[in-house]
């Protein structure tokens, strides 16, 4: 039997492999110390791996009772367009489907142009009369509207 080319293993990455992984896709990185607390908080962490290598991984964040949130599906740009992101999101969805009780609150921010992706995992964007907000503690708001 032949190895499978890519293998998803449900752990968080290491620091340096979530840096690299953040530094791959263009994302900012944060301090050392808040990203390990970060990591080791995650409700639920799946990495994907090539040749050994982690090229992806996606991650539940939140309380696990009320509320749910998708954070950081990352993939490499070398490896996009192979159906990575959906093998993510669908170790993602039977975490879900296992731990999060009826009518708990599941929710995500997708990047610019995404949201299709995740419609297929049963997301909907919020109506326009219900937007999403942000705030970075410390840190003050982009100017650029698209980034709000």
């Amino acid at each position: 039997m032949q190895e499978e080319k890519y293998q998803i293993v449900e752990r968080a990455p290491t620091i340096e492999e979530y840096f690299a992984l953040r530094k791959g896709v263009g994302w900012m990185l944060f301090d050392e110390e808040m990203t390990k607390q970060g990591l080791a908080n995650a409700l639920f962490s799946a990495c994907i791996l090539h040749q050994g290598e982690v090229i992806g991984c996606g991650r539940v964040v939140g309380d696990g009772g009320l509320y749910f949130y998708v954070q950081d599906l990352i993939i490499l740009p070398a490896f996009q367009g192979k159906g990575l992101g959906k093998r993510l999101m669908q170790a993602i969805t039977a975490y879900l489907d296992r731990h999060a009780h009826p009518g708990a609150f599941i929710g995500l921010m997708a990047a610019k142009d995404i949201s299709p992706f995740y419609t297929q995992f049963g997301f909907a964007a919020r109506p326009p009369d219900q937007p999403g907000m942000f705030r970075r503690q410390g840190m003050p708001l982009p100017d650029e509207p698209e980034n709000r």
